[in-house]
């Protein structure tokens, strides 16, 4: 008996505590009031921040519902994920990852350009940077992410090129040669296969940089070590060419 009363009065101890936790978990002395959102900066940003800050002030600090706040943000494509960090007692940061897009699809007939990440995700809702290259398809796109393959390796291509590039790039297709991406007062550079990509993104760099490669029409990048730079003057004798690297219709080495 002496033993069974500690332990009773211990219960009760744990019980009292169990519930004034529960009291304070969901109490107004906890509650989310001041929320600070970062990252949101694609056009639907000001929805998004709306969803979030709608959601939180319905949580404390010490019952943050994490999935609650990324079904909020669902509806919205420019959101990738949330990070999330409590600031006790009334705050709560929320950073939005958002997805990158590389290109942007050419509508068939009139329309908005749709956003199109790397993976071939479209970003509804979001609008298309004018800086952004067009993606043109064979076949229309169904869905919400793209599964022509053709369309994902000129997509790899895209995700690959350095920003200064990226937004130089007109347009980005496939074909015949394989991935071609298209500058806007440049070449076209043709990749072929989206292999070694970066790779060839560092050769187009180099010629472009190169005044022998001016006025090229394209640049074929698919040997990264010796891209061929066509539609250039005729060859000339090596001891009359002030430029010895360049070689006409029959390319740039580059070693």
């Amino acid at each position: 008996m002496t033993l069974f009363r500690p332990a009773i009065g211990l219960a009760v101890v744990l019980a009292l505590a169990g519930g004034g936790w529960l009291w304070l978990r969901d109490s107004s002395l906890v509650q989310v009031r001041d929320v600070e959102i970062t990252g949101a900066t694609a056009s639907d940003g000001k929805r998004v921040r709306a969803a979030i800050e709608t959601a939180a002030r319905q949580m404390t600090t010490l019952r943050v519902r994490e999935d609650v706040l990324r079904e909020a943000v669902a509806p919205y494509t420019s959101v990738d994920d949330l990070r999330v960090e409590r600031d006790f007692p009334h705050g709560l940061r929320v950073q939005v990852i958002e997805r990158r897009p590389v290109a942007a699809l050419a509508p068939s007939r009139g329309g908005r350009r749709v956003p199109v990440t790397r993976d071939g995700v479209l970003l509804y809702g979001v609008d298309a940077e004018r800086g952004l290259p067009s993606l043109k398809l064979r076949r229309g796109a169904v869905g919400a992410k793209l599964a022509d393959r053709r369309a994902l390796r000129a997509l790899k291509v895209a995700a690959a090129a350095p920003e200064p590039l990226l937004r130089r790039s007109a347009e980005v297709s496939y074909g015949s040669r394989g991935v071609v991406v298209t500058l806007r007062n440049g070449p076209e550079l043709v990749f072929g296969q989206a292999e070694d990509v970066d790779a060839k993104w560092r050769a187009a760099a180099r010629v472009l940089a190169e005044t022998s490669a001016r006025g090229a029409t394209y640049l074929d990048l698919r040997i990264p070590g010796r891209v061929a730079a066509g539609g250039l003057a005729p060859i000339v004798p090596d001891d009359q060419n002030p430029n010895p690297q360049l070689e006409g219709q029959n390319g740039i080495t580059l070693e």
